[in-house]
């Protein structure tokens, strides 16, 4: 019975792996989100439109889960009051348009 606990949880961790990061968002939502409460602190971080902050040589986001907590700081950080689901939003807006995790 323990082998059979063990092989149905690995399957499940497994499956989870290769889930799209932030398969859950809907990057039009996101986006919105993003407009509304990102791009003035990027603008004034970066010039332009401020999407340098994703697309520079240096930046700081490399991975899904770093992208996930990049964008949960800035929420707390802001005050933007975004739900879990918003973030994934967000997650998803971004990971379309700028970084392309698979």
């Amino acid at each position: 019975m323990k082998t059979v606990t063990a092989l149905i949880c690995g399957a499940l961790l497994a499956g989870g792996v290769h889930a799209a990061p932030f398969a859950k968002g809907d990057p039009k939502i996101g986006k919105a989100l993003h407009d509304k409460a990102c791009t003035s602190c990027h603008v004034s971080m970066y010039g332009g439109d401020g999407s340098k902050i994703y697309t520079r040589a240096d930046h700081k986001v490399k991975t899904p889960q770093q992208l996930a907590a990049r964008i949960s700081g800035c929420n707390a950080n802001t005050g933007a009051g975004w739900f879990p689901e918003d973030e994934a939003h967000v997650g998803a807006y971004l990971n379309q348009q700028y970084y392309k995790f698979k």
